[in-house]
């Protein structure tokens, strides 16, 4: 099993650009890596403290998950941070080597992981 990372973010809280900007993060996160729905273990979503329209794990469904255990927390709210921020894990059975892992940062959340962004 691997653990995937990966983050995006979003212009403003609005729950169209939240669907919109999990199922892109999640797409390039399944394509990179070679992923299908029957790999996924699970997947875990936070969010920044200043996101409230609408779950990431209810834009995840539109990637057909409804089988695969998804979960949302609140990121911490540190002074300073990336605002209007969803960061997710996925995990998944593949054989990928772990140096070989393709990491997904999108919209801007390249800055956070600059070291393991692809």
């Amino acid at each position: 099993m691997r653990a995937i990372r990966g983050a995006t973010c979003l212009q403003q809280d609005d729950a169209a650009e939240m669907r919109s900007a999990v199922v892109e993060l999640l797409t390039e996160i399944f394509d990179r890596n070679a992923i299908n729905n029957s790999d996924l273990v699970s997947v875990l979503f936070t969010a920044t403290p200043d996101l409230h329209s609408a779950f990431p794990a209810a834009a995840a469904r539109d990637l057909d998950l409804a089988d695969v255990p998804l979960i949302c927390a609140q990121e911490l709210d540190i002074d300073g941070a990336m605002p209007l921020t969803v960061r997710v894990m996925v995990h998944a059975n593949i054989d990928t080597p772990r140096a070989q892992i393709k990491h997904v940062y999108l919209r801007g959340a390249e800055a956070l992981r600059q070291d393991i962004a692809q």
